[in-house]
C-alpha cells in the first residue's frame, strides 16, 4: 500500500510591527526557553538602532539586506567512498540558505560579550548589511572551503 507524501510545512503569520513572515522566522529563530515576547523586544530593540545608524533605508530593508549577504550559495557535505570520507561541494537548497544566514547572525551576535543582546544584533545585522562581520566571515569560510573541495564536485550524488 502506496503512502501519500504529506507535508508538515507550517506556515507562520507575520510579525506584528513590520508584518513580516520572514522576520517572524527570526524572531522565533532568536527566543529561549518559549520566551517569545523577550525575544520580539530584543529584535525591535535592535531594529530602533538600526534605524538611527543606517538613516537612509528602512530597518527591514537592512535586515533582508543582510540576510542576503549572508545567505550562502555553495557548501561541502561529507561523503563516504571507498573506505575515504571525501568533502564534497553542494549547492544549498533556498530554505538551508535561509536558516544557515539566522544561525550566523544569531551565533555572531551571543558571540560577542558585554553588550546587551539587541545592541550586538544591531550590530551583526549593520555589518552584514554592510558585507562585514563574523557572520558575513564564516560564509565566506564555507564558500573557500567548498572552492578548496571542487575536485570531488564528481562525487555528489
Amino acid at each position: 500500500m502506496a503512502r501519500k507524501f504529506q507535508s508538515t510545512e507550517v506556515y507562520l503569520k507575520p510579525d506584528p510591527k513590520y508584518n513580516s513572515v520572514v522576520l517572524s522566522k527570526f524572531i522565533n529563530c532568536i527566543m529561549l526557553d518559549g520566551k517569545k515576547t523577550a525575544a520580539q523586544k530584543i529584535v525591535y530593540d535592535a531594529f530602533e538602532l538600526m534605524k538611527e545608524r543606517i538613516t537612509e533605508t528602512g530597518p527591514l530593508e537592512v535586515f533582508e539586506k543582510a540576510v542576503e549577504n549572508v545567505k550562502p550559495f555553495i557548501e561541502v557535505r561529507s561523503r563516504r567512498i571507498g573506505g575515504a570520507n571525501y568533502q564534497v561541494p553542494v549547492e544549498v537548497r533556498p530554505r538551508r540558505k535561509q536558516s544557515l544566514a539566522f544561525r550566523w547572525i544569531i551565533a555572531a551576535s551571543r558571540g560577542t560579550k558585554g553588550k546587551p543582546m539587541h545592541r550586538k544584533l544591531a550590530d551583526e545585522l549593520c555589518n552584514a548589511f554592510k558585507g562585514e562581520g563574523t557572520a558575513r566571515k564564516k560564509r565566506d569560510d564555507v564558500h573557500r572551503m567548498a572552492e578548496a573541495n571542487k575536485a570531488f564536485a564528481h562525487f555528489a550524488w
